[in-house]
């Protein structure tokens, strides 16, 4: 693990010492305050998005410029003073100060926007993924519980990059359902090597082991997709139905034997959808309004997952203004479907598409939503210093679209993702200045907590939600939450196992410490009932764990244990995402990109363990 500099403090939440800080003393205690003064009204352009990470099997980049470090001693604190409550930093004697720095620097690492054949470089993009490293933490950071009755990760909107204007549309006018056609060859674990999806190269369930789970069916790509790839969306379990999207088609596939149950077609590429469906499995998905590259992620579509059955279609409102772009992001909440973007934000009924609520036309305005049990935005608000950014918390009626209660940040800190709807985890950055913190608030948006880290570094996952100024706010695994505990993973080194650390929410401490099994690392996803649900990658010589740890600590109690001969295939899907549900864990590729047509043809998109 890389040593923190001589002039820097040692870690996030670690004690704050003199020495070392540039002359800054350690922040003393801090007792309630008044909040501050209202901020002065005109308008201050919206925050930037940045890439959030690649999955599993490529390196993560780490968010520029330094994302990754706590607060600095002695600087203004991510939150500004609420009324009625105690001081965000009021550190009590002989507590570990919430803002040291986090050990570092890092470096700026490949990940998968930038760098694929024939793809154009956005200014100061990453470079190209390298490598098959099997550890996709991100250094320093932290991520999102899901809240989704079933798990749903990762599929976020990255910005779509098409393959030109010379891209053919599909003849089709609208989306419509097709007739499911084939399905894969399903290894029944007899030894015969016919069972794979593989033209009976081999048979993986033919190395399998007493006490190892069985594959249950694996998916090739069968779209012929563009010369730079495109992105997968979901997956989505429904029910017995799992669904994933990828360039200008969805499909849905039996969650027990990957048979393809429906497919719909698409008019254009498939460009945003929320982390999660509705709880009836209804999902909207954004889809460009035209071929090529000056399309536009403004066309709305509601689309039954469990069917395949497309709903009503419509058109978010063109943005305007200096800082409009069209890149809309998407979030469901009870019968609300939001669209955001750094301009404009807007909200349309899930049952038919109408419009509830629109930008307002002057004050804090939404740039980006977190759906589930609430809906909660990220507000940029007026500041009439285009140096000095202003942003709050908000928790907003779904039906129309206004704050039930909100809370601002100090100036210049950002808003980055939300880790947990309920309870309410947040994660904010001062991205120049190179600090990051993590908070919790209450029901009725009061700070509860700040998390306390230690010097241990995090490893956040929160690949496939990277649009050019906006951002998904949910979706992020590596961390889970429940009523009063907050769960994340380390960041370790290869070959040795990390930790789930549980922190108190209602005092910001950690209660204890969860080891991987073996050399693994280890993902939470989500609760499953009172229990972590978590993931342990394979390592060279065994295959993934899926498993529980208890609320109150303990070894991880195993689900499935995946086959040790098949570990290589488990770890060769490109920034991977994960779903469970009925006893079933899947795995899928983020993206699907390869150098030539016959390689594409080869590209693992899905695969599904079982007991």
């Amino acid at each position: 693990m890389t040593q923190p500099p001589s002039n820097q403090p040692p870690g996030f939440g670690a004690p704050e010492p003199n020495e070392g800080n540039q002359g800054v003393p350690p922040m003393p205690p801090v007792p309630p305050q008044s909040p501050p003064a209202p901020q002065s009204p005109p308008a201050a352009p919206g925050p930037y998005g940045q890439p959030t990470q690649p999955g599993y099997g490529y390196p993560q980049q780490a968010p520029a410029p330094g994302y990754g470090y706590p607060q600095q001693p002695g600087q203004p604190g991510p939150y500004a003073q609420q009324p009625g409550q105690p001081g965000p930093y009021a550190q009590q004697p002989g507590q570990p100060g919430p803002y040291a720095q986090q050990p570092g620097p890092y470096g700026q690492q490949p990940g998968p926007y930038g760098g694929y054949p024939g793809q154009p470089q956005y200014p100061g993009a990453p470079t190209p993924p390298g490598g098959n490293n099997p550890f996709k933490g991100k250094p320093g950071a932290i991520v999102a519980a899901a809240v989704a009755a079933l798990l749903v990760i990762g599929g976020g909107t990255w910005f779509a990059l098409s393959g030109g204007d010379d891209e053919k549309p599909v003849a089709k006018p609208t989306a419509t359902p097709t007739a499911p056609t084939g399905s894969p060859s399903v290894d029944q674990g007899d030894g015969n090597g016919d069972g794979d999806g593989r033209n009976g190269e081999d048979d993986l369930n033919g190395g399998r082991q007493p006490g190892e789970a069985k594959i249950n069916w694996l998916l090739k790509n069968n779209v012929d997709l563009p010369k730079n790839g495109a992105d997968v969306y979901g997956p989505w379990v429904v029910g017995d139905v799992v669904v994933k999207g990828m360039y200008k088609g969805l499909d849905g596939y039996g969650l027990t034997d990957g048979a393809l149950k429906w497919h719909l077609d698409l008019p254009f590429e498939m460009c945003a959808a929320p982390s999660a469906p509705a709880a009836d499995g209804s999902m909207v998905i954004g889809v460009h309004d035209k071929a090529g590259d000056r399309a536009k992620c403004t066309t709305l579509q509601k689309i039954d997952l469990k069917t395949g059955k497309a709903g009503w279609k419509r058109s978010v409102p063109k943005a305007t203004g200096l800082f409009a772009f069209d890149d809309n992001t998407l979030a469901i909440s009870g019968n609300t479907v939001t669209a955001a973007g750094t301009s404009s934000s807007y909200g349309f009924s899930l049952a038919d598409g109408k419009q509830l609520f629109g930008t307002p036309a002057s004050g804090c305005k939404a740039f980006a939503y977190a759906g589930g049990e609430k809906l909660i935005a990220a507000d940029s608000c007026p500041t009439g210093d285009v140096d000095k950014k202003q942003q709050q918390v908000s928790e907003v009626d779904p039906n129309t679209g206004k704050p039930r209660w909100s809370f601002r940040l100090q100036p210049n800190w950002e808003v980055d993702k939300v880790y947990s709807i309920n309870p309410l985890v947040i994660s904010a950055t001062q991205r120049d200045e190179k600090k990051w913190t993590i908070f919790a608030l209450t029901a009725n948006g009061k700070l509860r907590s700040q998390i306390q880290g230690g010097t241990d570094k995090y490893a956040p996952q929160c690949g496939g939600s990277f649009v050019i100024f906006g951002k998904n706010l949910s979706g992020c695994v590596g961390v889970a939450a429940d009523a009063n505990t907050f769960y994340m993973a380390t960041e370790t080194s290869y070959g040795t196992p990390n930790e789930v650390v549980a922190f108190d929410l209602n005092t910001g401490k950690p209660k204890w410490r969860s080891k991987a099994p073996g050399e693994q690392t280890m993902i939470p996803l989500r609760m499953e009932g009172s229990e972590v649900l978590v993931y342990a990658e394979p390592s060279y010589d065994k295959g993934g764990t899926v498993a529980t740890i208890a609320p109150t600590g303990g070894a991880p109690k195993t689900l499935l244990q995946h086959q040790a001969s098949t570990a290589q295939v488990e770890s060769s899907f490109y920034n991977a995402r994960y779903a469970y549900g009925n006893g079933i864990f899947v795995i899928s590729a983020g993206r699907v990109s390869a150098s030539n047509d016959k390689a594409e043809k080869e590209t693992k998109t899905m695969m599904a363990f079982s007991k």
